[in-house]
């Protein structure tokens, strides 16, 4: 099971005036770290500035000017991602800058693991001013264990063999199976996960055909929408199946028209919750929404979300609606 562990004398401190050494292959899990010395900055100082920068872009000066306070705010939160890619020649300032930190500043250095940069993380290491925080790599049961896990954060309940379920339909990838605990949590929020709904919503992954159509009603494309969703049916398809995927695309899209403005690839895909390609294709399906017609899409995947659940009498006729109201509340249409 890869959990974040922590090392270091200043393990527990406030990030400010400390180094925060992020190491591990999780991407996800390391991403978590990041967020988590994110908010207790902006907790202490709500106008603090927040820097991100990748390892090879870092120079002798570049480190500096990150760190150094605007005429807005002392306070800074700066990462640098990718530490293994920072160029020799900068090492000797980044040990002595961590060495010393300034206390209105916040360094999280984020290594992705192997053994490139392998002789600049022992130093650093080294240092009383730097806390690690590792994430182990993922492995056999240990996917199981993570969602297992996950349920919790979203105070839900799944059992092992639920859990194991959702592993081989969603597949190992950490962040695929964090979305579909989470949607599950979100649409059945005082219900056991178990088994039995696992399937439903995504055996013999389900969720990628609703996903499909839900992306054809979203674009616009609505009888190619109708014409999968009526052969998703008839091949044993799920109504839940289909409204969770339209409710993950829904939310996604409505989470990137309201992400603040300015933001980084890098942190708007965090923003969002999807991965850095999805944004090309958030960006052209935004253009052809506004909030209104966000406001009705969610009402009509809410209608039909109830409906195939028990509340209708023709769930297909019910989801056939939801895809023609989804089309039809698109701006750009």
């Amino acid at each position: 099971m890869a959990a974040a562990a922590s090392s270091g004398s200043t393990g527990t401190q406030h990030p400010l005036g400390s180094v925060t050494l992020v190491t591990g292959p999780e991407e996800l899990l390391n991403d978590r770290i990041v967020q988590a010395a994110k908010a207790a900055v902006l907790r202490s100082d709500p106008e603090a500035e927040v820097h991100e920068t990748a390892g090879e872009q870092v120079d002798r000066g570049s480190l500096g000017e990150l760190s150094a306070p605007s005429l807005f705010s002392s306070t800074r939160f700066v990462v640098v991602r990718r530490l293994e890619d920072v160029p020799d020649e900068v090492h000797e300032g980044l040990l002595d800058y961590a060495g010393s930190p300034d206390p209105d500043v916040a360094l999280v250095l984020v290594h992705s693991g192997g053994a490139r940069g392998s002789g600049l993380l022992g130093k650093l290491r080294k240092l009383p001013s730097v806390s690690e925080h590792k994430s182990e790599a993922v492995k056999g049961q240990g996917f199981v264990q993570f969602t297992v896990n996950e349920a919790r954060q979203h105070r839900a309940r799944l059992d092992h063999d639920a859990a194991a379920a959702l592993v081989e339909s969603v597949g190992a990838d950490l962040r695929a199976l964090a979305s579909a605990v989470d949607q599950l949590a979100h649409d059945f929020p005082d219900r056991e996960l178990d088994l039995e709904l696992v399937r439903t919503y995504f055996s013999g992954r389900a969720d990628v055909k609703g996903y499909e159509i839900a992306e054809h009603a979203l674009n616009g494309r609505t009888a190619q929408a109708l014409e999968e969703l009526r052969w998703a049916l008839d091949t044993g398809v799920g109504g839940p199946a289909v409204t969770g995927s339209f409710a993950s695309a829904v939310r996604g899209l409505a989470r990137f028209k309201g992400a603040p403005r300015g933001l980084r690839d890098a942190d708007l895909a965090r923003e969002v919750g999807v991965p850095p390609f999805r944004l090309r294709f958030l960006r052209d399906q935004a253009r052809s929404w506004d909030e209104q017609g966000l406001a009705t899409a969610i009402q009509a995947v809410a209608r039909a979300d109830a409906d195939v659940k028990g509340d209708s009498a023709s769930p297909a006729y019910s989801l056939e609606q939801m895809v023609l109201t989804v089309g039809r509340a698109r701006s750009g249409r």
